[in-house]
């Protein structure tokens, strides 16, 4: 079984200031996203289009702004809305963790409608274009959860070779084992815990980098290689991320504060299975309207 190294989640110190590797990460996502745009300009499809590096520095201020809020207030509205009603101030204390990804979809979405109306483009001409830049990113952020040793997966066969250990789970491994005794005696995980006060687990942060940064970038930017209708990029980016983050929240410990819900889907299933949907209607939506509007496909 392989042990998380239970890495500092400080990655400099700086007398009384301390630079978080989350937040490093969070950096490290917005560059690789200028530098994936950078590339798109050298399309010729994408530079007939007229876009420039300009707008790839205007879109980036305006999607910093829709990540943080959008994902602060989703984290808050999606799942501890009570909590944080009872103590709103605690709504600001974004050093504490505590981001959702559908919310900052969300305030990137809303971000994007305001640049589009700036830059007179359609909104959509906006997320075409956007949609390869992200998945990168993406990979960083989870990265960052990996060396937080946080949104750690479910227990698993200790036999499995990416069965992983994590400190920051002790507690709830504990808990695991009173409530799956069955489980428990047949991957012989008491005697497992009682040598490593851990469990295995799934390294499902690993997954996702896998499958929503690597896999959904290489999808999106072989996709968008070529002209393709309005609207196709957004959505192959809302059919691949939601699938992906549909298929890891299997192997996702759910949040201990919600656990699963109807169907036995947990929180992210359920906010992804809304994106497939809009995905597939704009899909069909994009390539019917192609057919009958040549010029709706992008130059």
């Amino acid at each position: 079984m392989l042990i998380h190294p239970n890495f500092d989640p400080i990655a400099i110190h700086l007398g009384p200031l301390a630079v978080r590797w989350y937040g490093l990460m969070y950096l490290v996502a917005f560059v690789m996203a200028i530098v994936v745009g950078r590339l798109r300009l050298r399309m010729p499809h994408v530079a007939a289009q007229g876009w420039n590096v300009r707008d790839i520095d205007d879109m980036l201020f305006y999607g910093v702004l829709g990540t943080i809020i959008g994902g602060r207030l989703g984290y808050v509205l999606f799942y501890k809305p009570d909590y944080y009603f009872m103590h709103p101030l605690d709504v600001f204390k974004v050093w504490q963790g505590g981001m959702s990804f559908h919310g900052g979809f969300l305030g990137v979405t809303l971000a994007m409608v305001l640049f589009a109306f700036q830059r007179k483009r359609t909104w959509l001409q906006v997320t075409d274009f956007v949609a390869p830049m992200v998945p990168a990113g993406l990979a960083a952020g989870r990265l960052g959860n990996f060396i937080n040793g946080e949104l750690w997966g479910r227990v698993t066969d200790p036999s499995a070779p990416w069965a992983m250990m994590f400190q920051s789970a002790s507690e709830d491994d504990a808990h695991w084992l009173i409530t799956h005794p069955v489980l428990a005696a047949k991957w012989h995980l008491v005697e497992i815990f009682a040598q490593y006060h851990m469990l295995p687990r799934h390294p499902s942060e690993l997954y996702e980098i896998a499958l929503e940064g690597i896999v959904l970038f290489f999808v999106l930017w072989f996709f968008a290689r070529k002209p393709r209708p309005v609207g196709a990029a957004s959505a192959v980016f809302l059919i691949g991320y939601g699938l992906a983050r549909f298929i890891v929240e299997f192997a996702r410990e759910p949040d201990d504060f919600l656990g699963l819900l109807a169907l036995g889907f947990s929180m992210g299933q359920w906010l992804s299975i809304p994106m497939i949907v809009a995905g597939v209607a704009l899909f069909a939506w994009s390539y019917r309207r192609a057919s009958k509007e040549p010029a709706a496909l992008a130059r």
